[in-house]
C-alpha cells in the first residue's frame, strides 16, 4: 500500500507592509516525487498562480489575498495545504531596520464614547510574520472571548466602560497597542474626562544660603484646599533640598499616564537664563547655578512622555536672568502633543512680588489665581482672567506680569469630571482632616490630642484638657519634641505664626494647652515616640505631682514616598536616626512604668526606634541626568545604610 502525502511544513499566514517580498514555505512527503502548484484567492475568486508550481512561492505584497498549496504525487493522489492569509498594510516607514518577523503595532484603538445598547467596536492590528495572534484586555484584564483584531461588544454596558488595551505576539515576541479609554452611558459632546487628577506643590521658605521668603507658605496651603475642591490628589511640602525635591518630582512623575491630569506648582527662589527656568532649592549655595538648582523644562519633558491628557506647571518664581556664564541644561525640544500649559507668575526677565493680606503674606500671583481657579472655563481662559486682574493691581503696575504660554489644543478645565479614578498611588494626597484621640492619665486627668497635616510634610500635633478631677489643681500640659526629630528644621518667627494663622482660618479659634510642630516628615523614616507630660497639685497634700505618657505615632504617608524602597535621602550631618507619624488606635502608656523597648510594641505588632547614628555625605546630583535613575545613583552613594 503506497503512503499517502503527508504534509511536514505547512506555509504560515503574514501580516506585511504593501510591497514588501516574502515567501511561502509548503514541505510534503511521500513515496513518488512530488508536484507543487500554488493558488491565490482575492474576494471571492480562486485561480492557479500561473508558474508557482515550487514548494517556495516567492510573492511581492500588494493586497491582501489567501493563498494554498496544492500536492499532488504520481498516483494522482492530492492534498491541500492549509489557507493562510498574506495581510497588507500601508505601513512600510513603521518596519526597524532589521526586522525579523516580530509584531510591530500599526493601527492603535482610539477613544471611543458609546450610548448604553449600541455596539462597542474597538480596532488594532500589526504587522508580523508569521501573523500575530492577538489577545484583547479590559482593566488590566484578558477578555476571553476577544482574541481578533477587531473587538466587538453588541449590545454595550455601563460596566464595560474602562480601559482596554490589545497584545499582539507571535513566535519572535508581543507588542502591545496603547491603552484607550472607553466611556459607555449617556454621550456628553465637548465634554472631557480626566483618569485621575494629581498634584505636586512645593514650597521653598528658610533658604541656608539666601534670603528667606514668606509667601509660598501661605501660597501652597491655599493652592491645596483649592485643589482638593476640584478633585486633585495633591501633596504639598514646604523647604525641600536638592535631593528632596528631585525625589518627589521623580515620585510625582510615576503616578502620571494617559488621561491624566498633572499640576506641578513651584514658589520660592527661581531664575531663568536664555528660557530655561530653574528652581532653587534650599541648600543651593551662592551664588547659585544649574548643577544646584532644579530644571523645569526637564520636568515638563519628563511629563510629556507619560502621555498626560493635560500638563500644567505655575511658575511663582522670579524669572531674572542669573549667572549667563553657567553652561545651560540640556534639554530636548518638547513634544507637539497639544496638552501643555505654563502659568509664569511674572514675565521674563522680571521679578514676582509678595504682599501682605491681613495676618498672612501671599504672592501677588496666588491672590488672582485662587479668585479665578474654581471657574468652570478652559484653564489658559482661566488664566487669563488671572493676568488681566494682575495687570489691573496699582501695587505692581510697570513692575510684574503675568505670562501664559500653551499648546492647548483642548478645551480641558480643571473643573473636568474624573473617570476612571484610582489607577494611581494610594499614597499620593493622602487626607489631612482633624484627627482626635483622648488619652487618660494616672491620675484621671483625660487630654484630647489633636493631629492635623498642615502641609504633607509638617503636622501640627495640640493638647487640649478635659476638665480635671475636683482634687487636682494648677495643671500644666507639655507636649515634647520627640528626640528622633531633634536635629530637624523648625518653623520660626514668622513663618510659626502664619501657620498659625492658617490653622485658625481652617476652623474656629480655640485656646489650647499646648501645641507642637513636626516639620520635615519626609526626613522621619521610622516610627516617633510622642510623649506629654503633665504637672499638676494635689489638693490633698499641697504636693506638686508629674505624670507622662508616651504615644508611639507610625511612620507618615509622606515619608513612605520618600523611603528607601523608593529612594534613599542621606542626612546632611550626623544625627540620630528620625522618624515620624500619624496617630493609629490604642493607648499611651505611662512612662514610668514601662521601659522605652516595651513601649516599642502596640496593638500586636512591632516597631524598633533605633538611636543608632548613621553618616552620609549628599551626593552632588547633576541635573542633566535622568531623573528616573534619582534611586540607583543615591543608593550608590550611601553604602551600608539602613532605613525601614
Amino acid at each position: 500500500m503506497l503512503k499517502a502525502i503527508v504534509i511536514t511544513e505547512q506555509p504560515v499566514s503574514a501580516s506585511v507592509p504593501a510591497g514588501y517580498s516574502l515567501t511561502l514555505r509548503c514541505r510534503a512527503e511521500a513515496c513518488t516525487s512530488l508536484r507543487y502548484q500554488w493558488f491565490s484567492q482575492r474576494q471571492s475568486a480562486c485561480c492557479q498562480i500561473t508558474g508557482a508550481t515550487e514548494p517556495d512561492l516567492l510573492i511581492t505584497a500588494r493586497e491582501t489575498q489567501l493563498y494554498i498549496c496544492r500536492i499532488n504525487d504520481l498516483q494522482r493522489n492530492f492534498t491541500f495545504s492549509n489557507w493562510v492569509k498574506v495581510e497588507v498594510h500601508i505601513a512600510r516607514d513603521l518596519l526597524p531596520e532589521l526586522w525579523q518577523g516580530e509584531p510591530v503595532i500599526v493601527i492603535n484603538p482610539t477613544v471611543l464614547e458609546v450610548k448604553v445598547g449600541k455596539e462597542l467596536q474597538l480596532q488594532c492590528a500589526a504587522l508580523g510574520i508569521p501573523a500575530p495572534h492577538y489577545q484583547w484586555y479590559h482593566n488590566g484584564k484578558p477578555m476571553e472571548d476577544q482574541k481578533k483584531k477587531k473587538l466587538l461588544i453588541n449590545p454595550a454596558k455601563v460596566s464595560d466602560s474602562g480601559t482596554y488595551l490589545c497584545c499582539a505576539a507571535n513566535s519572535h515576541g508581543e507588542h502591545w497597542t496603547n491603552a484607550v479609554d472607553v466611556h459607555i452611558g449617556t454621550c456628553w459632546p465637548d465634554t472631557f474626562f480626566a483618569t485621575d487628577k494629581v498634584a505636586l506643590l512645593v514650597g521653598n521658605n528658610h533658604y541656608q544660603n539666601h534670603p528667606n521668603l514668606m509667601a509660598p507658605i501661605t501660597d501652597v496651603f491655599e493652592l491645596s484646599l483649592l485643589l482638593k475642591k476640584l478633585g486633585f490628589r495633591v501633596v504639598s511640602l514646604l523647604d525641600l533640598n536638592k535631593v528632596e525635591m528631585m525625589i518627589a518630582v521623580n515620585q510625582f512623575l510615576q503616578l502620571l499616564g494617559k488621561g491624566v491630569y498633572a499640576i506641578f506648582y513651584y514658589a520660592g527662589h527661581g531664575y531663568e537664563h536664555s528660557g530655561r527656568n530653574y528652581m532653587v532649592p534650599i541648600d543651593a549655595p551662592q551664588p547659585y547655578a544649574p548643577e544646584n538648582c532644579i530644571s523645569v523644562q526637564r520636568i515638563l519633558h519628563k511629563m510629556q512622555q507619560r502621555q498626560t491628557a493635560l500638563n500644567l506647571i505655575l511658575l511663582d518664581t522670579c524669572r531674572k536672568w542669573y549667572n549667563p556664564q553657567c553652561a545651560l541644561s540640556q534639554v530636548q525640544p518638547l513634544e507637539p502633543w497639544g496638552n501643555t500649559v505654563y502659568g509664569y507668575a511674572t514675565s521674563e526677565d522680571a521679578e514676582a512680588y509678595e504682599v501682605q493680606d491681613g495676618e498672612f503674606s501671599s504672592g501677588i500671583f496666588m491672590k488672582y489665581l485662587k479668585k479665578h481657579i474654581l471657574q468652570e472655563k478652559k484653564v489658559t481662559h482661566m488664566l487669563e482672567d488671572v493676568l488681566e486682574d494682575i495687570g489691573r493691581d496699582p501695587l505692581v503696575t510697570g513692575k510684574q506680569v503675568m505670562e501664559i504660554k500653551h499648546t492647548l489644543k483642548e478645551a480641558r478645565a480643571l473643573t473636568d469630571p474624573i473617570y476612571l479614578t484610582g489607577l494611581t498611588a494610594e499614597l499620593w494626597g493622602h487626607s489631612c482632616e482633624l484627627l482626635r484621640e483622648t488619652v487618660t492619665f494616672p491620675c484621671g486627668i483625660q487630654v484630647e490630642l489633636r493631629f492635623r497635616e498642615v502641609f504633607s510634610n509638617v503636622m501640627h500635633v495640640s493638647a487640649k484638657l478635659q476638665a480635671p478631677p475636683p482634687h487636682i489643681a494648677d495643671v500644666r500640659l507639655l507636649l515634647c519634641r520627640p528626640a528622633e526629630m531633634q536635629d530637624l528644621a523648625v518653623l520660626r518667627g514668622s513663618q510659626s505664626d502664619q501657620v498659625e494663622s492658617l490653622l485658625t482660618s481652617l476652623s474656629e479659634h480655640e485656646e489650647l494647652d499646648c501645641v507642637l510642630r513636626l516639620c520635615g516628615l519626609q526626613k522621619v523614616q521610622t516610627d516617633v515616640l510622642l510623649q506629654l507630660d503633665l504637672h499638676y497639685t494635689q489638693l490633698g497634700t499641697k504636693q506638686r505631682a508629674r505624670e507622662s505618657l508616651q504615644k508611639i505615632l507610625r511612620k507618615s504617608l509622606v515619608a513612605q514616598l520618600f523611603s528607601q524602597k523608593k529612594c534613599v535621602i542621606p542626612p546632611r550631618q550626623e544625627a540620630s536616626k528620625p522618624s515620624s507619624s500619624y496617630p493609629k488606635d490604642g493607648s499611651m502608656v505611662p512612662a514610668a512604668q514601662k521601659g522605652l523597648a516595651s513601649l516599642e510594641v502596640e496593638s500586636g505588632s512591632s516597631s524598633q526606634c533605633s538611636s543608632k547614628s548613621n553618616t552620609c555625605s549628599e551626593p552632588e546630583e547633576n541635573d542633566e541626568s535622568d531623573l528616573s535613575s534619582l534611586c540607583s545613583a543615591l543608593l550608590r552613594a550611601t553604602p551600608g545604610q539602613n532605613c525601614s
